[in-house]
């Protein structure tokens, strides 16, 4: 039963924070994007630093079965791999042109 709450309050909050959020914080106009771009970085890595720690705290100090400790450890890694590539993607360090020429190369020659 732990094993099932873990599992489904760590699903939870990832489609909250990958997708409930982002929609919540973007307001549109038109073709105009007229919310702050910087007010949904900052929750993104706030809810995905949370997540990761309140992970970490579960299972150093809150769960004593082994499977469940290992369990919550994955979640917080995931949690933190996610925080990663989020702070890569926003600070530039990830970007999509090869795949735009990749794609433009594969329109051009089919």
């Amino acid at each position: 039963m732990q094993r099932f709450l873990i599992i489904t309050t760590n699903c939870v909050l990832l489609v909250f924070l990958l997708i409930g959020l982002p929609a919540a914080t973007r307001s549109q106009f038109g073709n105009m994007q007229i919310s702050s771009a910087a007010t949904g970085r900052l929750l993104m890595f706030c809810g995905l630093g949370i997540a990761a720690a309140a992970n970490t705290v579960a299972a150093l100090f809150l769960i004593k079965v082994r499977k469940q400790k290992l369990l919550c450890w994955e979640w917080a890694a995931v949690f933190v791999a996610l925080l990663l590539a989020f702070y890569g993607f926003t600070r530039g360090y990830f970007n999509f042109e090869w795949l735009k020429h990749a794609l433009q190369w594969l329109q051009a020659h089919l």
